[in-house]
């Protein structure tokens, strides 16, 4: 083949985790993890409260060392990749000194980097323009989001791992945050943001990974992780019902397409694989009305996919 016409070669990930262990005494935090980031790429990193979310990022940004198996930021170390710039991040807690104003924790910050910064650049893009003379510590939750996220940028990174950026934030600072996000996004960097708040990670994230108790459990973009959630739901008023009997009672002919059914006052609810059966049948031979049919929410395809590991777990240890 012709050199001319001999394709580029493929960009390394950004982010390559193969097999990662990391066991504090018997916890088996992080437990053979294996997962990509591709270059570009916005990934959300779920997993419930001790999934070992927290441990693989602090992994990834040098700050402990994974028991075995291998990561590699940037087709380097993690401290590598950091030392270089080419790593960005943005931490719940600390790195901040209240005694100082924005201005000055910017300058300072930017003084300490490999490559000089455009720090108006960044504070345009951080919407910190109206605070630079403020103390830190007369900053709100959402300011001080946007300065920690004003000197992740200072290097320049590659990379942008946020760690539960909006824990704390009100709806409108949590707008702001990822709308300046989205706009940081269109420079063709990657970011992995570990997030409590399943909907910013269907409105934003290009895939979703799920973790439970360090294993990988589901990874796809938003709609291949709808659809590992069986059925679909149906709602209904039904004014009168006696519970959960007369509804089963009722749609009888449905048995075997029933997945749940609960009642909670008049109001009923059926999760079912034959979600057009099931309105029908209510629509034709109950009082029901206002029927809606709607598919699993993200967060309760989330608690499935968790609760399931967690049970298999169980079944394995037992």
């Amino acid at each position: 083949m012709n050199a001319q016409n001999s394709p580029a070669p493929a960009e390394p990930p950004v982010v390559e985790i193969h097999q990662l262990h990391k066991h504090f005494g018997p916890l088996h935090a992080v437990d053979g993890l294996t997962l990509t980031v591709s270059p570009g790429e916005v990934v959300a990193f779920l997993g419930p409260n001790g999934a070992g979310k927290s441990t693989t990022l602090d992994i990834l940004m040098g700050f402990s060392q994974p028991t075995s198996g291998s990561v590699r930021i940037l087709g380097t170390t993690p401290s590598q990749a950091v030392s270089q710039g080419r790593l960005g991040a943005v931490l719940q807690m600390g790195g901040l000194s209240d005694s100082y104003t924005v201005a000055q924790t910017l300058r300072i910050i930017a003084s300490l980097q490999c490559r000089r910064p455009d720090v108006e650049d960044i504070v345009a893009q951080t919407n910190l323009e109206g605070i630079l003379r403020r103390k830190v510590s007369k900053c709100s939750g959402g300011e001080i989001q946007r300065l920690r996220l004003a000197l992740a940028l200072m290097p320049q990174p590659d990379l942008l791992i946020l760690d539960e950026p909006t824990t704390g934030l009100d709806p409108s600072a949590r707008a702001a945050f990822w709308e300046t996000m989205r706009r940081y996004s269109t420079t063709g960097r990657s970011i992995l943001f570990a997030t409590h708040y399943l909907q910013e990670a269907s409105d934003f994230a290009d895939r979703i990974i799920i973790i439970s108790q360090g294993r990988l459990v589901a990874c796809g973009s938003v709609d291949e992780i709808r659809s590992l959630g069986e059925g679909t739901t149906v709602t209904a008023t039904w004014p009168g019902i006696t519970g959960t009997e007369e509804l089963k009672r009722a749609l009888e002919p449905l048995s075997s397409r029933l997945l749940d059914v609960q009642v909670h006052g008049s109001h009923v609810q059926v999760r079912t694989t034959a979600s057009d059966d099931v309105a029908r049948l209510l629509m034709t031979t109950t009082p029901a009305r206002h029927l809606g049919v709607s598919a699993l929410s993200l967060d309760e395809i989330f608690s499935e996919l968790v609760t399931e590991d967690a049970d298999e777990s169980a079944a394995r240890a037992s």
